[in-house]
């Protein structure tokens, strides 16, 4: 794998003579000891070369419910790659993480998507809400049943009954930090997020008011998250109550 960040470094004066004696016999003491220098060789494993993520994500992807960055651990496969490949091709704009896919292939995308997708460690305890009992309840009724007035459907009609996101390309919403969900549909919002076309997303977020993003982000971010937390699957004959370009962007590509 090519270097994502290649390092320059200046040329340093050598050091006196009388200092290289004792590095050449440190160097041939390293060089006499090839079981210690295996010892210590990094496993090319995929969940060595993904370490990096987890400097953000946390151990398997699991984060935390008091901060910025999202849970990717147990999301669908397919959506975690839609949104690898849009960090690397521009759709969504956070810097690090586009200087570190940008020189990666599909099929390394599918592999470290697969790879999170795979793990399921336990949800942690979700923070306390400060958010009134009237934002609580209207985050409520918006996620379980939309506002047919203002042509909302409701979130669980695309992400789930249980919000654990729905399979194979939608994710779940339930066990997010509230900043992390606010900041997501607030780029929505203004148009800094976008996803393939029809952007579904997009649609919905521009019939909600700033009031109802922030009681749909403190609703959800106040709940417990169910003990078997899998995607749901759709239902054969069933379908999502807009056309979202992110159930088909995986039949776009090889």
């Amino acid at each position: 794998m090519r270097d994502i960040f290649p390092l320059h470094f200046a040329l340093a004066p050598l050091p006196p003579a009388r200092l290289l004696f004792p590095l050449l016999l440190l160097l041939a003491a390293m060089l006499a000891s090839p079981a210690r220098a295996q010892t210590s060789a990094v496993p090319d494993t995929i969940a060595q070369r993904v370490a990096a993520c987890t400097v953000c994500h946390g151990k398997e992807g699991r984060a935390a419910s008091d901060g910025y960055y999202p849970r990717i651990a147990g999301k669908p496969a397919a959506y975690l790659y839609n949104q690898l490949v849009n960090f690397r091709d521009g759709k969504r704009h956070y810097p690090i993480m586009t200087a570190m896919l940008d020189n990666l292939s599909d099929a390394y995308l599918r592999e470290i998507a697969q790879y999170f997708a795979d793990q399921h460690p336990p949800y942690p305890a979700p923070q306390p809400s400060r958010a009134s009992a009237a934002e609580l309840e209207r985050g409520r009724q918006l996620v379980h049943a939309g506002d047919a007035a203002n042509g909302i459907p409701a979130c669980i009609a695309c992400h789930g009954a249980r919000m654990t996101g729905l399979a194979p390309a939608v994710p779940g919403l339930i066990g997010l930090p509230r900043d992390y969900l606010l900041g997501q549909i607030g780029a929505w919002k203004i148009g800094v997020r976008k996803a393939a076309e029809p952007d579904c997303m997009a649609q919905i977020v521009q019939k909600l008011s700033a009031a109802d993003i922030s009681a749909v982000a403190s609703w959800l971010s106040a709940q417990t998250v169910p003990a078997d937390s899998q995607p749901a699957v759709l239902p054969a004959g069933a379908s999502l109550p807009l056309e979202c370009g992110g159930q088909h962007a995986l039949e776009a590509r090889p």
